[in-house]
């Protein structure tokens, strides 16, 4: 493939030849037989875009969902409305997905039970860590005694009793590839062989074009109620052993407080990670530094739920979210993600929220966390196992290329994905705007 009249970041305006990888940057080049040709017009040319922490089975399944979030349920009734109104799934459920307690309070079975019509239902927390099942529910997958139906999504003791619809991943694909984005690290918890066999079978067919880069077996979801120091440090140490890096998600200051403290007892991987960092108090910001871990985050977090951190969280503390800035001003290395489907799969907008820290009303929230729009950017130019090594338009380079209609002076001050016209991937044309 060659793209013709391609304006890089560095001021290059150029041609690339590219296939798996780029081979040619130079003025000039004419067009081998049979090659295909893409006109980039002045238009910038960046590397294609890598989501570092994407939950790809729940994002494309969500497309199958109700959405029961704040912006889309506003109190019990209008959520036992939108649930009686949601027909039963091929798999005999509703599932909802999005719900936060500012809808109508804490769910639990008996609640679920008052608003939910007599069949299967399971809705899950908009933090992915926890699905609310009705009676029905819980009769389906063996639980009938559970007192309250909150389970956790890691639980495979029952999430193994679900009978799964099918989840095409060709739409969250295509989705994706109209964003730029090349590659994808899946942070589904948990994760046996056979379901990433499944999901390389998916790629090699070319149902899923994005390459798929896996946190599991390494990944560990922690819960404030069961926060172990030991118990997690034996984790990390296993892993460490088997050349694992592992991925703590963290979205809590006490969670990150026992990560940090676990690392620092066994000692870390290169490959380490702190997934979210939600929550940094100043403390930990020099320890995060002193350990070789890379915190991959979501600032889009600020735009979708900056209003209900407003109201939820202590003023004193709200400089304390989704830190960016102050993380990179202090030497850890930081890269960014969405966390679809749990937050927003636009990257582009991600970059937007780490640049302008602003709420959907309009509100500035930790304004000294703001960073400049290339390096937002540049924070999702990664690779999947070195999230923070920022890749260029060179040979040598993989051949994961993003082409925009617009030069990069104005893709750095807009950041729209909808300035994307063309996604090649591995050398090939995997999105063409029409």
């Amino acid at each position: 493939m060659l793209i013709r009249q391609a304006h890089l970041l560095d001021g290059r305006i150029t041609d690339i030849r590219t296939g798996p990888a780029i081979t040619q940057v130079a003025a000039g080049l004419a067009p081998l037989p049979g090659e295909r040709v893409i006109d980039a017009a002045g238009g910038a040319v960046i590397p294609g875009l890598h989501d570092h922490h994407l939950h790809i089975y729940s994002a494309a399944a969500a497309a199958d969902s109700v959405r029961v979030g704040t912006a889309e349920v506003h109190d019990r009734a209008d959520l036992a409305r939108i649930l009686a109104a949601t027909s039963v799934g091929s798999d005999g459920w509703i599932r909802a997905v999005g719900y936060h307690e500012a809808v109508a309070g804490p769910l639990n079975r008996t609640v679920l039970d008052d608003i939910s019509p007599p069949v299967p239902v399971r809705v899950q927390h908009r933090s992915g860590v926890l699905w609310i099942l009705n009676s029905a529910g819980l009769d389906a997958v063996g639980l009938s005694g559970h007192p309250d139906g909150r389970l956790r999504s890691a639980d495979r003791s029952w999430s193994d009793a679900l009978q799964r619809r099918h989840t095409a991943l060709d739409g969250l694909s295509r989705r994706l590839s109209a964003l730029g984005v090349t590659g994808i690290t899946d942070a589904t918890p948990d994760l046996d062989i056979v379901d990433i066999v499944e999901l390389e079978e998916t790629h090699r067919h070319g149902d899923l074009r994005q390459a798929v880069h896996h946190l599991a077996p390494g990944k560990r979801i922690l819960h404030d109620d069961s926060l172990d120091l030991a118990e997690l440090a034996t984790f990390i140490e296993r892993c460490h052993h088997d050349d694992v890096p592992v991925a703590l998600h963290c979205v809590t200051a006490a969670q990150l407080v026992v990560s940090i403290s676990a690392l620092r007892m066994v000692g870390s991987h290169p490959g380490d990670r702190i997934e979210h960092a939600a929550v940094v108090p100043d403390d930990c910001i020099a320890e995060l530094a002193d350990l070789p871990v890379t915190v991959v985050t979501q600032p889009n977090f600020v735009s979708e739920r900056g209003d209900q951190y407003l109201v939820d969280v202590p003023a004193e503390e709200q400089h304390e979210l989704w830190r960016v800035r102050s993380l990179l001003r202090a030497g850890v290395p930081v890269a960014l993600s969405t966390d679809a489907p749990f937050g927003c799969a636009d990257p582009w907008a991600a970059m937007r929220a780490a640049v302008h820290r602003r709420t959907a009303s309009g509100a500035v929230l930790g304004a000294a966390e703001r960073i400049e729009a290339r390096r937002a950017l540049e924070l999702f130019l990664g690779t999947a196992t070195a999230p923070t090594d920022v890749r260029t338009v060179d040979p040598g380079q993989p051949g994961d290329l993003c082409v925009l209609d617009a030069p990069p002076e104005r893709v750095l001050t807009e950041l729209d994905g909808r300035s994307v016209v063309a996604t090649v991937i591995g050398g090939e044309l995997a999105y063409r705007r029409p």
